[in-house]
C-alpha cells in the first residue's frame, strides 16, 4: 500500500462523523491521505469510500475477553533483575505475586515478562527465562487472580511455558522475527498477540537509527508482519499492533509518531501504547530517574487514548487508572 489514510480525532461534542476504531467517545470526519515525499491531503469523510470509513471505524475484536470500546490498562510486571525501570523490584516469587496482587485491582491485564528489552540489554538464555515467568504465572494463578494474562517474550518456547502456566496473550517486542516459530505457536493456540515495530535487537537499536519516513516505515513494517503471522495461521482477529515506540528510534522519530498515532489505525486493528517511564519522558519531561517520570507518562498516555489507542501498557496501574477516569468524564457528551 503506496498511500495512507490519516484519520483526525476529535472529542467531547457530538459530531457526525464515526467512531474512531470502535471508541466510544473518539470521533473522526476528515481525514488525511498522505503519500511518501509528497504534502497530505484533507479529505471530508463523506469523500472516503465505504471500505476506508469501515477499516477506520469498525469496532476491534475484544482482547481476553475484554470490549475495547474503552481504553484498557495493561500492568508491567518485570521479572527480571536488569529492566530499566524497575529491575530487580519484583525479581522474587512473593513480590512478584504481591505486585500482580496490588495491579490487578485497577490492570486489565498483566503483561509478565522475563527478559529486559531495554537499550543495551541482553539475551536471556531460554531456561532462564522459563524459570523466572513460568512459575511467577503459575503462583499468580494459584492465588485466585483471574486477570488476563500476557507473556512478553519473544521465544516460542518461553511463551509456550508461559500458556501452559495460565497466560492468556503473547506480547511480542520483535513482532515474529526473532524467533518465527512463536508465529505457530499462536496460532495453533489461537491466543491474542501484540506485533511490535522495533529496528534492530536491543543490545544496539539505540546506535544512530534511521527512517526515509518513520510513518511509512513502521506501518510497512507492521503490515508485513500482520501478513507474515496470517500466512502462519494466527487469526486477523488475534492481533494488536504497537508503534515500539523507544524501540530503535530517536527523540524525534517517538514524537512523531505519537503525533500522528492515529495513522495506525489504517491497519484496522487495535493498538496498544507503551511509552510508561521511557527514556524520552525523562528528555523532555527532566527526569533522570525513571520512576521519577509518572507525570509525563500519564501525559503521553491521555494523549494515546485522544489518538484512539485501546491498550496502555503502564508501570503506574492506579495512577493511570484515575488519570482515564477523569479524561473520559470530561470527554462525555454533554451540553
Amino acid at each position: 500500500m503506496t498511500a495512507r489514510t490519516h484519520p483526525l480525532p476529535r472529542h467531547g461534542l457530538p459530531y457526525a462523523g464515526c467512531a474512531l476504531a470502535g471508541s466510544g467517545q473518539i470521533w473522526f470526519d476528515e481525514v488525511l491521505l498522505r503519500e511518501r515525499s509528497t504534502a497530505p491531503r484533507r479529505v471530508a469523510l463523506s469523500d472516503c469510500p465505504h471500505a476506508t470509513i469501515k477499516r477506520l471505524s469498525a469496532p476491534r475484536a475484544d482482547v481476553c475477553g475484554l470490549g475495547l470500546d474503552r481504553p484498557r490498562v495493561m500492568g508491567v510486571l518485570n521479572v527480571t533483575p536488569d529492566s530499566f525501570s524497575d529491575g530487580g523490584d519484583n525479581a522474587t516469587l512473593a513480590a512478584a505475586v504481591a505486585r500482580a496482587h496490588e495491579m490487578a485491582q485497577d490492570a486489565d491485564i498483566l503483561d509478565i515478562g522475563g527478559e529486559s528489552t531495554r537499550p543495551g540489554a541482553q539475551e536471556v538464555p531460554i531456561k532462564e527465562e522459563i524459570r523466572r515467568t513460568a512459575l511467577v504465572i503459575e503462583a499468580i494463578r494459584a492465588e485466585g487472580i483471574t486477570t488476563p494474562i500476557s507473556i512478553d517474550t519473544r521465544k516460542a518456547r518461553v511463551a509456550e511455558a508461559a500458556l501452559d502456566a495460565g497466560a492468556d496473550m503473547v506480547n511480542d517486542v520483535a513482532a515474529f522475527t526473532f524467533d518465527p516459530e512463536l508465529a505457530d505457536l499462536v496460532a495453533e493456540r489461537d491466543v491474542p498477540v501484540c506485533l511490535m515495530h522495533a529496528q534492530g535487537q536491543p543490545d544496539t537499536m539505540q546506535d544512530n537509527p534511521r527512517y526515509a519516513d518513520v510513518l511509512f516505515d513502521v506501518l510497512t513494517f507492521l503490515e508485513d508482519r500482520i501478513a507474515f503471522a496470517t500466512q502462519c495461521g494466527v487469526n486477523l482477529e488475534r492481533i494488536i499492533l504497537d508503534p515500539g515506540i523507544g524501540f530503535g528510534k530517536t527523540l524525534e522519530h517517538n514524537v512523531t509518531l505519537l503525533r500522528n498515532l492515529s495513522l495506525l489505525h489504517d491497519l484496522g486493528l487495535p493498538v496498544l501504547l507503551g511509552v510508561s517511564r521511557k527514556r524520552f519522558i525523562g528528555t523532555i519531561g527532566q527526569a533522570e530517574d525513571a520512576k521519577d517520570r509518572m507525570a509525563g507518562s500519564l501525559a503521553v498516555a491521555l494523549h494515546g487514548i485522544e489518538q484512539g489507542a485501546h491498550i496502555l501498557r503502564v508501570h503506574d496501574t492506579v495512577e493511570t487508572r484515575q488519570a482515564i477516569r477523569l479524561q473520559q468524564a470530561i470527554m462525555e457528551k454533554g451540553d
